[in-house]
């Protein structure tokens, strides 16, 4: 499964970076970097909750 961000809605709030430090980050510029867009299977529950915590609803789950 692939991780993505519609950086036009992203507000670089970094929910997503507290939930999921290995998958998120923000760059110097406080902008939304995804650190590894494929994440393994077994952590779909946990990026489905990453996903919907987003305030902006920028991320989803795309699949392969």
């Amino acid at each position: 499964m692939r991780i993505k961000a519609d950086f036009d809605l992203c507000e670089s709030n970094a929910v997503c970076v507290g939930m999921a430090p290995y998958v998120f980050e923000l760059d110097d510029n406080d902008y939304l970097v995804i650190l590894t867009e494929e994440v393994d299977e077994s952590r779909r529950e946990e990026m489905r909750q990453v996903v919907a915590s987003c305030p902006r609803s920028a991320l989803s789950i795309a699949e392969d």
